[in-house]
């Protein structure tokens, strides 16, 4: 990973719009993002099992991309081509977040993403704990699973939401964006290596014995388009 902080998002896009959209996607959105002030690289990742949804991760230097001024105006002043594309954008989760963990590297030709939240039903002084247990288990992940065969890199990232006014890209998709809490991210160039860590470490039922609630959403991606912001001079 490339800096402090990432920006993290899934959605859904109905087949019959994909092209525009990845074309749209790659020659424009992109290269607008990448010319704000912090954000260093984007990856774009496509569901590994050819349904609809993408996996996009922005990398940022600072938490503080997030809130800088000229973020918040592209975010309320969209292209035209971007007004088009995004009511199409369906059952969209944004997260904006802080690096926790990391090791190895963000980038490689398969991801394999968990969005996850510690066990809640517990009183606070339980749940703290439960929290800090879950953390040490994900971390200990994060530094193992990138040495292994097949794999290259994890990274554990927190929501951390700005309080920021809603903005017009939100307006346009018609709905308030969910956000994750907790998002682990393992990449590596064996498709296989990552389906053996769905079924296993990274299983729900693994998660939840390490202190995950119920609700764990796993998902496999491709690599699609990885760009920095050095290619765009």
């Amino acid at each position: 990973m490339w800096g402090q902080a990432a920006l993290v998002m899934w959605w859904d896009m109905a087949p019959d719009i994909r092209d525009e959209f990845e074309h749209w996607h790659s020659h424009e959105h992109f290269p607008e993002r990448l010319g704000l002030p912090g954000f260093q690289r984007a990856s774009r990742w496509a569901d590994a099992a050819g349904g609809e949804g993408f996996f996009v991760l922005y990398e940022l230097a600072t938490y503080e991309a997030l809130v800088s001024p000229e973020y918040q105006a592209r975010l309320n002043a969209p292209s035209d081509w971007s007004r088009r594309m995004m009511p199409h954008h369906r059952n969209m989760v944004r997260s904006q977040c802080r690096v926790l963990e990391q090791s190895g590297g963000a980038v490689a030709g398969h991801a394999l993403t968990v969005r996850l939240s510690p066990v809640a039903d517990a009183s606070a002084p339980w749940r703290e704990n439960l929290r800090a247990n879950l953390r040490a288990h994900l971390r200990t992940l994060v530094h193992a699973l990138p040495l292994q065969a097949g794999l290259t890199g994890a990274v554990l990232l927190q929501t951390d939401t700005p309080a920021i006014a809603p903005t017009t890209e939100q307006a346009i998709r018609g709905h308030a964006d969910i956000a994750a809490d907790w998002v682990l991210v393992v990449t590596g160039y064996d498709a296989a290596a990552l389906t053996l860590l769905e079924q296993g470490p990274l299983s729900r039922d693994s998660l939840e014995v390490a202190g995950a609630s119920q609700g764990t959403t796993v998902g496999a991606y491709q690599l699609r388009l990885t760009m920095v912001d050095k290619e765009l001079s």
